[in-house]
């Protein structure tokens, strides 16, 4: 059963079956994932597996044409947008207002009578437009903004994209603090370093959920064939053009999802000498296997649910 925390509470987010199309696309399709207090869930998934999709419709931007959302009990609201904070891809900033009129600007729309000091580094470009003042200073800024009102759910759709790896782990910083808090975080990213940071998984692939769980329960016995060889070079070109997934890691030079007999026929017919054995997959190896396989026909709906 989903949507229930472990206080046996309702979850702050509970999906269930949600579908959106648009025309022929079934863009979100019978997906469903919960989100309880405390808890960082990351979405993972490709462009255009869904992932932006789900969250407008968590947020109640988009109509669903079947399943159920639920945001604090009850469908997509005003009021319950007031008990959320959301950072989008486009961060929701007014460049052509200063760092202070969009604090205040939020905080008027929230009605936050007295907003928290700024950070420092927010505090120093206070009265610069936020067009002229960097990308991570602008994800900054968008958290600080989401957080003002003391939210008790924040939606943060790819939060550290493009910036410098010292802001993300600062802005990752900031989410775990919220997180132990008791704030539930639904969190979309593409990176596997910050999948590592999040409670729980869920991957999407071409409009469905195609695994969950912890991290380890995602890679599950998946393994991957470890190439060492002195023409690493010459062996992630062989292995590549005879159409394996590779990938390097320094100098190793990996296939995952295949057989160890099919890696070592294509190197010994290049005449590549190697040792090559069998190692545990990556996250990132699963998920390119994940989303190589398409998703899979989501299970039946029970007798009487609705």
């Amino acid at each position: 059963m989903i949507g229930v925390d472990r206080t046996g509470g309702r979850a702050p987010i509970e999906v269930d079956r949600a579908v959106k199309r648009f025309g022929r696309l079934d863009a979100v399709d019978a997906v469903s994932l919960d989100v309880g207090p405390g808890e960082v869930v990351g979405l993972l998934g490709a462009n255009g597996a869904g992932k932006t999709t789900l969250i407008r419709l968590v947020l109640g931007v988009e109509a669903l044409d079947g399943g159920a959302v639920r945001v604090f009990g009850a469908p997509p609201s005003r009021a319950s947008r007031r008990r959320l904070g959301y950072v989008p891809q486009g961060l929701g900033l007014y460049g052509d207002l200063t760092v202070r009129q969009n604090i205040a600007f939020v905080a008027g729309a929230f009605g936050v009578a007295a907003p928290p000091p700024e950070p420092d580094d927010i505090a120093a470009v206070g009265g610069r437009l936020v067009q002229d003042v960097g990308l991570g200073l602008q994800r900054r800024l968008a958290f600080f903004c989401a957080l003002l009102h003391a939210p008790e759910l924040l939606v943060l759709d790819e939060p550290t994209s493009g910036v410098d790896p010292l802001a993300r782990a600062r802005l990752w910083d900031t989410i775990r603090e919220r997180a132990e808090a008791g704030v539930a975080v639904l969190v979309t990213t593409h990176s596997m370093q910050e999948a590592d940071q999040c409670d729980r998984l869920v991957v999407m692939s071409r409009g469905r959920r195609v695994a969950a769980g912890r991290r380890q329960d995602v890679v599950g016995d998946t393994t991957a064939v470890e190439v060492l060889a002195a023409e690493w070079s010459a062996a992630f070109d062989a292995l590549s053009a005879a159409g394996l997934p590779v990938t390097l890691a320094g100098r190793a030079v990996r296939a995952a999802g295949v057989e160890r007999s099919r890696v070592e026929d294509v190197l010994t017919c290049a005449s590549i000498e190697a040792d090559v054995r069998d190692v545990p997959a990556t996250l990132e190896e699963t998920m390119v296997l994940v989303d190589r396989a398409g998703p899979v026909a989501p299970p039946p709906r029970p007798a009487g649910s609705g």
